[in-house]
């Protein structure tokens, strides 16, 4: 079901433009009717109508600076005894711009531009489904990574995937390290990781991965900052903030060990 907000000062004219949509268009629903643009603006980001009224005249925010304040988010029909905004208005996206009072032949006009607009972007989503699921069918899985053959000196080393605590990686080089020992590869983290189940090996920085049932403790200092521990091998790992998210399902007392990181 199509939704919609009015924004509009004036008691009378937000009543009478949700009776004339309420006629011309029975499916919409005025999830959110406000008099002032700052009361709009919120009721955007909170309703997410598909569609905005808004007048341009308005205590507050004026209608184009919520037009402008919530680009992208919904559809917007400015309402205005002005005809000086069209130009702006129009640069700002609107699908219409209706002069007060507003008139049942205009609101037709604009209500049949919004239905046509919203059934030519249910195709074009349909239509990006349709493809996106194409691709994902026709592309082969990844094959998973069973051992990494690493350098170390004038040796070579074999890691099963299984013995693997963690990975880091500089530019050119990624660091294989296990229990009994490291090696370098020269391959990106990057190009590693497509090879690695995502459910068992965790980024937890730009730069390095960690096997999950490694990691013994997950610590959180007083400034937030994670700090893992491993099974079998003494070095510690920083989380990077935008990777705690992992760790964040009761890591409040300071120390949180390996089986309660849900």
């Amino acid at each position: 079901m199509p939704t919609a907000l009015i924004a509009d000062d004036e008691d009378l004219q937000r009543g009478e433009l949700a009776r004339m949509l309420a006629n011309m268009w029975p499916e919409l629903e005025v999830v959110a009717s406000c008099e002032d643009g700052d009361a709009a603006l919120e009721a955007i980001n909170k309703f997410e109508p598909d569609v905005a009224f808004l007048d341009i005249r308005m205590p507050g925010l004026s209608g184009l600076d919520v037009a402008r304040a919530s680009a992208g988010k919904c559809r917007v029909v400015f309402t205005t005894a002005y005809e000086g905004h069209a130009i702006e208005a129009f640069k700002l996206g609107a699908i219409d711009y209706l002069l007060k009072p507003v008139t049942q032949e205009r609101l037709t006009d604009c209500v049949l531009r919004l239905r046509q607009k919203s059934a030519h972007d249910k195709k074009d989503q349909l239509r990006a489904m349709e493809a996106l699921d194409q691709r994902l069918r026709a592309a082969p899985d990844e094959p998973r990574i069973k051992w990494i053959s690493t350098t170390s000196g004038n040796m070579i080393k074999f890691f099963p995937i299984d013995e693997v605590l963690f990975l880091e990686s500089d530019t050119r080089y990624t660091r294989v390290v296990s229990a009994s020992g490291e090696g370098l590869v020269r391959m990106t983290l990057r190009d590693l990781r497509k090879g690695l189940d995502p459910d068992l090996f965790w980024q937890i920085s730009k730069s390095a991965v960690v096997c999950m049932r490694a990691i013994a403790v997950a610590r959180k200092d007083e400034l937030g900052n994670i700090t893992v521990e491993l099974r079998g091998h003494a070095e510690q790992l920083k989380v990077h903030k935008p990777y705690a998210w992992r760790f964040r399902g009761g890591i409040d007392s300071g120390a949180l060990e390996k089986d309660d990181l849900g």
